[in-house]
């Protein structure tokens, strides 16, 4: 008697849109984790624009979308089919700008995500230089409670940036892993320290959204507890 050879399981398909804001490097950004993604099974589509969540039939095939896609547009059949993806089973997942600062004009693309990019205060204005790095400010990440068991953040303690520090508008129904606070500054008109999510999750429907604040280019992503959290975030959003 013999018997048949094990199957290959069949491989999960990842969708990585990416555009937008050229600051944000998103072709760079996500060419960090493309490989990552392929090492874990997943054949990999990368489209420049948001139109293939137009496509019923392509998206009910997704396992992962991987979107970086900064101050862009999204037609009302396009976000249509990402919520209805999502809702199915569909993972979301991203950093910074290209996923908490998409698609400003559509609210229920803001409701969907949970967090909407409201701010990065930089540094004293008479120390500007008309650079990216006007914005950069030290800062650091804070792990909550709910992150020492959860399987993005495991093992991952507090830790220190100098970058884009967001200031974010959200809701209740995340699930926050991290925050990071706005300190009180001479030169702007708040009064006291602003918290905001940094890491968070979201369930909607059947699938699962992971965002995470820091990102801003590549130095930040190369960072290990932020590459670390990125990488287990994908995979755990992923159907």
């Amino acid at each position: 008697m013999t018997t048949a050879p094990p199957q290959a399981s069949a491989p999960r398909h990842a969708l990585v849109v990416r555009g937008g804001w050229d600051g944000h490097q998103p072709v760079e950004t996500t060419d960090l984790f493309i490989p990552f993604l392929e090492e874990n099974g997943f054949t990999v589509r990368i489209e420049g624009s948001p139109a293939p969540y137009a496509d019923s039939e392509y998206m009910a095939l997704v396992d992962l979308v991987l979107q970086t896609n900064t101050m862009a547009s999204i037609e009302k059949d396009e976000f249509t089919g990402l919520k209805a993806a999502i809702e199915s089973g569909t993972g979301l997942g991203g950093w910074h700008g290209g996923i908490a600062d998409s698609y400003r004009t559509n609210v229920d693309y803001l409701q969907l995500i949970g967090g909407q990019f409201a701010a990065h205060p930089g540094k004293e204005p008479a120390d500007h230089t008309g650079e990216q790095s006007d914005n950069y400010v030290p800062h650091r990440i804070n792990m909550l409670p709910a992150a020492a068991d959860h399987p993005i953040t495991r093992g991952i303690d507090d830790f220190d940036l100098v970058s884009e520090q967001y200031w974010v508008l959200h809701d209740d129904y995340n699930d926050v892993l991290a925050t990071t606070t706005q300190a009180v500054r001479p030169w702007d008109p708040w009064h006291r320290p602003v918290t905001s999510p940094a890491i968070w999750t979201r369930q909607w429907g059947q699938g699962r959204i992971f965002v995470s604040t820091p990102g801003h280019r590549v130095d930040i992503l190369q960072n290990a507890s932020v590459r670390t959290m990125i990488e287990r975030g994908l995979l755990w959003a992923a159907r």
